[in-house]
């Protein structure tokens, strides 16, 4: 192993295995919770080669490493034989119990999403050559490839084990065994069945998701109870065995029923909502506010319903719908944007964006210029709310989970072809809305059209001595301080790099440069960005902020994400992180530093997000 001396010393520096109770790590550190902190030599560790610093706070005893420090970590941990998913001693933020199920849903949903478009453009693929004569419906071909597509849905359950297991505490193998067995023909839907003499319910399990998440949400706690009492020694063989033994019984008297009954319960919500209000006021609010909804990471968690809803019902009366033509608006909205402009680089932007969108892929237009801009908003608003409305009044369904332009002809049904001539029109007017409100709602006056000047005509100036600089801007508003005045001698040194402090004033996070995301820490703390010119900058939200557990942290952004100057990559509730104790300050530091000339921090002074940080100087 590359770092098994190293972390050999360290182990013996801080007093042995047997006096390390946990050890994670941040950004930077090795955070260790020790029995006796006494035991731990900490002249000695400063002392060793390779480390920048030793922190001993109340909340951990931090050995500062560098950057590289997820790699020692992953060794350290191999060596002291401690299991790296293992949850830590260390104390965690407590969450809102509603924000936390909307998260395990929506979080969930997101990797079998991927099954989920495949199953409904398999079934707009299948009713075009089912119309265009080149497949029976009664032949073997079509009954294999429509198989496919039932599959899916109907093996929810087993998706939805194995996607929510690990998050929830599960082992995922047992999750899923746990789903097949409810799935099973002797079970599901199977009436007149009784377990220890009790009557079970008549339950259908397939096509649903609520009764198998609420089983693995509580198998998660009764694996962590059972692992406590169960001897080392047995674990292998008692564990898995009492987990099944307590948790089928459980699930068919329990939450089967309780997760049926709910789903049930939020079919009938949304069908009422449906039958009393009216489909063309559920299609138009929910396509006018859909971009909000990505903003704020809610964008999957509606698609269970829609599962449910088409499962029950054949069809989706609302909610795909109105996904593609919001999606649709979005490339409207940057197809007015893109014919309105005059700048070259904002014309290439929207131009992208355009096409992603009308695919159905919003999340580079709705982060990269609706954030920034925010009139988009509004155009989507008025363009997809008019095409939301027309959907909505002419009653078009859809009959499979497909959006976006390629999706269309999903709409067509068992032939139904003025369902899709209705949603084309749909599309077509809530693509044109926007675009019309777009461009006469008109692009902001943009402030980095004359810093772009600016900066070329630096570095005309610097041409003359062969010096070019690299302007980072600020990533949050607030009060630009020195790096020396940072309380945290990691940085505050210069170890790490050169770079600013910030004590916010507002709650979104930008980029200092346009760039590729190369990390995002789990707890959410902390983003890595690699400029364009190869400045690797580190973004560190508050200080020992990663004992919170990503509480008060929204990252939108995701390692090999590309970003661009001054987009919102985040938000944070820093209100709430100051009222936990912690402090806020943000750091930004180019790590790399040793690889340029100098960087320059500017002076102190309050900053908006579009100011100036720093500049980095290079040949």
């Amino acid at each position: 192993m590359k770092y098994q001396n190293f972390n050999q010393e360290i182990i013996e520096l801080v007093g042995g295995k047997e006096n390390i109770q946990a050890v994670v790590h941040c950004m930077t550190r090795l955070r260790f919770t020790l029995k006796d902190r006494s035991k731990a030599d900490t002249e000695g560790l400063k002392a060793l080669d390779g480390v920048i610093d030793v922190v001993s706070n109340q909340v951990a005893y931090q050995i500062i490493v560098g950057t590289h420090v997820s790699e020692v970590h992953k060794e350290l941990t191999t060596m002291l034989g401690i299991n790296d998913d293992a949850p830590t001693q260390q104390p965690k933020a407590k969450k809102n119990f509603v924000k936390a199920a909307l998260d395990v849903v929506s979080e969930s949903m997101t990797p079998i999403l991927e099954p989920i478009i495949c199953a409904g453009l398999l079934a707009a693929v299948l009713s075009i050559l089912s119309l265009t004569g080149l497949i029976s419906p009664e032949s073997s071909t079509y009954i294999i490839l429509d198989t496919l597509r039932s599959a899916v849905f109907y093996f929810l359950p087993i998706f939805m084990a194995m996607s929510c297991a690990k998050r929830l505490g599960a082992n995922p193998y047992l999750a899923v065994a746990l789903a097949v067995t409810i799935l099973s023909d002797s079970i599901n839907g199977v009436s007149g069945l009784t377990m220890f003499g009790i009557p079970l319910p008549e339950i259908t399990y397939s096509n649903s998701f609520v009764p198998i998440l609420l089983a693995v949400w509580v198998m998660g706690y009764v694996t962590k109870f059972i692992k406590r009492i169960v001897p080392n020694s047995l674990q292998l063989f008692l564990t898995p065995l009492l987990v099944m033994l307590i948790m089928l019984p459980a699930t068919l008297l329990v939450f089967g029923p309780i997760g049926f009954y709910l789903g049930e319960g939020i079919i009938g919500i949304f069908t009422w909502l449906l039958d009393t209000v009216g489909a063309w006021f559920v299609m138009m609010l929910y396509a006018a506010l859909q971009p909000f909804l990505i903003m704020l990471g809610a964008g999957n968690f509606i698609m269970p319903v829609v599962a449910s809803l088409i499962a029950a019902n054949g069809f989706d009366p609302a909610f795909i719908t109105a996904c593609t033509i919001s999606d649709i608006a979005v490339g409207g909205a940057m197809l007015g944007y893109f014919l309105r402009t005059r700048n070259n680089k904002q014309k290439q932007l929207f131009g992208t964006v355009t096409l992603s969108a009308i695919l159905g892929i919003t999340e580079p237009a709705i982060y990269g210029v609706f954030v920034k801009y925010r009139r988009p908003f509004i155009a989507v608003i008025i363009g997809g709310g008019l095409g939301g409305l027309f959907a909505g009044i002419t009653g078009v369904k859809a009959y499979s989970v497909a959006w976006g332009l390629f999706g269309l002809p999903s709409y067509i049904g068992e032939g139904d072809f003025s369902n899709l001539w209705f949603m084309v029109a749909s599309v077509i007017i809530s693509f044109v809305g926007a675009a019309v409100a777009a461009f006469l709602l008109g692009v902001p006056a943009e402030e980095d059209d004359s810093q772009e000047e600016n900066a070329k005509s630096n570095q005309e100036s610097e041409g003359k001595i062969n010096l070019r600089t690299i302007p980072l801007k600020s990533v949050v508003k607030g009060q630009l301080v020195q790096l020396s005045e940072v309380s945290d001698q990691a940085f505050s040194s210069g170890a790490l790099g050169k770079g600013v402090g910030i004590i916010p004033e507002a709650n979104d996070i930008f980029s200092p440069v346009d760039g590729e995301v190369t990390v995002v820490f789990p707890t959410k703390h902390a983003v890595g960005i690699k400029g364009k010119n190869n400045e690797e900058v580190l973004i560190h939200i508050g200080i020992d902020t990663v004992e919170l557990d990503g509480m008060g942290f929204v990252i939108d952004v995701k390692a090999g994400d590309q970003v661009k100057i001054g987009q919102k990559i985040g938000t944070v509730d820093f209100k709430s992180i100051k009222e936990a104790g912690y402090d806020t300050t943000t750091i930004v530091v180019v790590t790399n530093t040793n690889d340029y000339l100098d960087v320059i921090p500017e002076t102190n002074r309050t900053v908006c997000d579009s100011d100036l940080s720093m500049n980095i100087i290079f040949e």
